[in-house]
């Protein structure tokens, strides 16, 4: 550290805690405390998932998770778009698996404790979510009946340890499913009404394996957490922990003036809900209208909590049960993604609509209305200077 870094980091520990004066009030420390890691409740179970915190289901998950068998050509598994060393996600504007779909990757950090999946919530459950890249044509491009055969094939006797014996497949065509292609979708139709049961009966577990990994992935503690700690209790934060006067004043202008913290709050920064923020469309890739669609999409769905896969009873399906589904706020609204790590992970929103922070800020300062809808957020006329603030506090929830 050199001797400039050394004086700044001096001054902002005087800032946070010379003289024994607060730098911030006491609603804004009770605001900033409840953005803490240590603030985050213990993970409830996953009643509709028996398997979602059985070892042994986990650690088939990961093995599934990484197996490019699971895809149509063997190239792509779960990994190719949530990496593990970039936070389970893949740094593109939009996921590249058998080909390039037209959302973004969004990081695996916390996500068992989301109440909806993908950008738009057209999913109810994490198993649920993991069966939808598997049969899109865009992502892995297989279908149900070859994931049962490979699953017999590859991994029987882990699958019959965690979740009893296989049926009987030898009647089941190679491939086949109500979503695949004309010859899989009269494969499928051609099935009785027992192999089709069967089928996704498997097709459902591969899904509840792979949530079960997914939910040990958790977000890490950061440079803001320590920060927020020391200043809830009151002790001297260690010069590296320290915030700068800039972080300090982005960190007001969060909780306060740019009122981010409106949608990113929580130890996650996330409301798990969604928002047109006025976020423009992505030329050249398919009308895509956000959580307005996704309403029929998680109806429809045979593996929500209404189907006959869910483990445990429908008490699990308030969510499902009482989500708004016609209204004109849903029209091209996206979820409030995490703001943890985020300034490790360019580019932002929900196709990778800007490059940086910077754009980001500079979107939410400027507010322009929304293509169609109406967005949530108004002109914040923020500073050149308050701009930067907020980017520098942001970059402390990645240190």
């Amino acid at each position: 550290m050199s001797r400039l870094s050394r004086l700044l980091a001096l001054v902002a520990v005087l800032l946070v805690a010379g003289c024994g004066k607060p730098d911030f009030s006491d609603a804004e420390k009770k605001t900033i405390a409840s953005l803490a890691l240590n603030a985050l409740p213990v993970l409830k179970p996953d009643t509709t998932n028996r398997f979602a915190d059985v070892p042994a289901a986990a650690a088939l998950g990961s093995t599934l998770f990484f197996d490019q068998g699971m895809s149509h050509d063997g190239n792509v598994s779960c990994s190719t778009c949530h990496k593990i060393d970039r936070q389970f996600q893949d740094d593109l504007p939009q996921a590249v698996g058998v080909g390039r779909t037209n959302r973004r990757s969004m990081p695996l950090a916390g996500v068992a404790r989301n109440p909806w999946f993908f950008w738009d919530g057209r999913r109810d459950s994490l198993w649920a979510q993991a069966l939808t890249p598997l049969e899109n044509p865009l992502e892995q491009a297989g279908n149900r009946a070859a994931f049962a055969h490979y699953i017999h094939k590859r991994f029987g006797e882990r699958y019959e340890r965690i979740f009893g014996p296989l049926p009987d497949l030898s009647a089941v065509p190679a491939n086949a499913s109500p979503l695949g292609n004309e010859a899989e979708q009269a494969a499928w139709k051609a099935m009785t009404a027992a192999q089709m049961n069967d089928v996704n009966r498997v097709f459902a577990n591969i899904g509840k394996a792979i949530a079960a990994f997914e939910r040990s992935i958790e977000p890490a503690q950061t440079r803001f957490d320590r920060f927020a700690i020391d200043l809830a209790s009151g002790a001297k934060p260690k010069a590296d922990d320290a915030f700068s006067p800039e972080e300090m004043l982005g960190l007001k202008l969060f909780i306060g003036k740019a009122n981010c913290v409106t949608c990113h709050n929580g130890p996650r920064f996330t409301d798990n809900s969604f928002h047109n923020t006025g976020v423009p469309p992505v030329k050249d890739l398919p009308l895509d209208r956000g959580r307005f669609d996704a309403v029929a999409q998680v109806e429809a769905d045979p593996f929500n909590c209404f189907g006959a896969f869910r483990d445990g009873d429908a008490g699990a399906c308030g969510e499902l049960r009482f989500m708004v589904k016609d209204a004109p706020e849903l029209m091209r609204a996206y979820k409030t993604p995490s703001l943890r790590g985020a300034a490790t992970r360019p580019p932002y929103m929900h196709a990778g609509q800007f490059s940086s922070l910077e754009e980001v800020v500079a979107h939410y300062s400027a507010a322009p209305a929304a293509v169609e809808g109406t967005s949530e957020v108004h002109p914040l006329q923020l500073s050149d200077r308050e701009r930067a603030a907020l980017v520098a506090f942001l970059k402390t929830l990645s240190e």
